[in-house]
């Protein structure tokens, strides 16, 4: 749902406050507002970030909901469900007021999205091509609709995808050492 009718700029976006606890992302100067997170959205975020911290991650290199700023038609800002980031980058945002990679920071490691009814073109399509350009190494498309975990890497500007389903093995070229199958992610809870 778009929320503005006149094209808001990125500092716009940065002072804007409707007096809600509302998420909001930047598409090409349009504020859209995120829809609510189902429970099971939530669950899969969390299993993750659980996984994540068992496979040796510390916690201080994981976030839900950091805003991401990104280049598109013009610079926009993503809120994905999680990210991991190189310690270079929460060196970048030590002491932050606002929890915002900009573009002149290092981009997160790792950004998984969970895929919410009628968000399907923005996850599959606009987040990737974004989230290519802004050199995150690995994109993470968990899709509970489709029952499918869509793996991306960064290869020369470009992501190449691996799609999971099942009890098939996913593959993680960032955490090698994954032993995590889409079933496990996708039937948490």
């Amino acid at each position: 749902m778009t929320i503005a009718v006149a094209k808001m700029t990125f500092e716009d976006f940065l002072s804007y406050d409707d007096g809600t606890d509302n998420w909001y992302e930047l598409e090409n100067g349009d504020l859209i507002a995120m829809p609510a997170e189902s429970e099971l959205n939530r669950r899969i975020a969390m299993f993750l970030v659980a996984t994540f911290l068992k496979l040796g991650i510390s916690f201080d290199r994981l976030s839900m909901k950091t805003e991401v700023a990104v280049s598109s038609t013009r610079l926009s800002v993503r809120v994905p469900d999680l990210v991991i980031f190189s310690d270079e980058g929460v060196a970048a945002l030590a002491g932050a007021s606002r929890s915002l990679v900009l573009l002149d920071m290092p981009p997160p490691l790792l950004v998984v999205e969970v895929v919410s009814p009628g968000q399907e073109n923005r996850d599959y399509r606009y987040k990737r091509s974004e989230y290519a350009a802004r050199g995150i190494a690995e994109y993470w498309i968990v899709d509970p609709m489709q029952q499918r975990v869509t793996v991306l890497e960064w290869v020369e500007g470009l992501y190449e995808e691996a799609v999971y389903s099942g009890d098939d093995p996913m593959a993680s070229p960032l955490l090698g050492n994954l032993n995590l199958t889409a079933t496990q992610v996708l039937q948490v809870g």
